[in-house]
């Protein structure tokens, strides 16, 4: 062999090595395990994608909005003593009949009275405006202790509508019981179940389960509210109080005139006791629809 080709096969000799060590240092570097391989990554997008979707919830849910405590009693206050004339004044308010008659016997609680059933949740939209009625109608008949004031839901139709609950209220009377339930608070939580009897009722007129349900002593049942929640929209809970007394607001029209439909059933019930409540104006009113 010539010294010109030896030199020449060392050269690629060493070429080949050179080569073949870098090519062994990419291997290594490629070999080297890397953290966002195998189950790690997808498990840390899981969380961050769950904890996204939680926050839009809660961030949307909103706290349960609050007022002062004196704030909250003259809402009530003036809720439950609306004037016997605004009553009279708005009659049905252009309402037609929310209630429908039914066949079945009248229901009574122990004492003899009859049972007004009423079954919602305070996420609802349409608990939170059918409330208002119920509350001024009940009213007539007897005393409400703990009432307080939510909202809707804020991710329902009609979000953050303002209202009442009877979660933690009770009512006294001499001529009507209530057996009312808040099943689930303003963010949906189950907060209590419904009674046998409260069931019972439900499934015989509306085995679906809908809610607002309403019942006056299962003899006239209402589904829903009686009139739209809208017209409580963009008003705080004072606003829809003062404006509950001013018969010549379209609120005062949906609110009070369902009330007197409401009040009429109880009549229907109460034998038309009290005189003075199912013998007014307002009442006769809904009667000659």
């Amino acid at each position: 062999m010539s010294r010109a080709s030896g030199s020449t096969e060392a050269a690629r000799t060493r070429r080949e090595r050179r080569a073949t060590g870098r090519g062994s240092r990419r291997a290594r570097h490629a070999e080297r395990p890397s953290v966002w391989r195998g189950p790690l990554p997808y498990l840390a997008a899981a969380l961050v994608i769950a904890g996204a979707i939680a926050w839009s919830i809660l961030s949307r849910a909103g706290p349960t909005p609050t007022l002062t405590a004196a704030a909250s009693d003259a809402v009530v206050a003036s809720v439950t003593t609306i004037p016997a004339d605004v009553f009279d004044r708005v009659g049905a308010g252009g309402l037609a009949s929310p209630l429908r008659a039914t066949t079945f016997e009248t229901l009574r609680g122990a004492s003899g009275k009859p049972v007004v059933i009423y079954v919602g949740a305070e996420y609802c939209p349409f608990c939170a405006s059918e409330r208002w009625s119920l509350v001024a109608a009940l009213s007539r008949f007897g005393t409400f202790e703990g009432l307080s004031l939510s909202t809707s839901s804020s991710t329902d139709a009609y979000p953050d509508t303002p209202t009442l609950t009877f979660r933690g209220a009770s009512y006294r009377s001499d001529h009507v019981e209530l057996s009312a339930v808040e099943t689930a608070d303003r963010q949906g939580r189950p907060v209590a179940d419904t009674t046998p009897v409260q069931q019972a009722a439900m499934d015989r007129s509306d085995p679906v389960g809908s809610i607002p349900f309403l019942s006056i002593a299962e003899r006239y049942v209402a589904i829903g509210s009686g009139y739209r929640p809208d017209v409580l929209g963009g008003r705080t809970w004072a606003q829809i109080a003062e404006q509950m007394r001013d018969p010549s607001t379209p609120l005062a029209r949906g609110v009070i005139g369902n009330a007197n439909w409401i009040t009429a059933a109880i009549c229907e019930e109460t034998g038309g006791q009290p005189a003075n409540v199912c013998d007014s104006p307002g009442v006769h009113a809904t009667r000659s629809k």
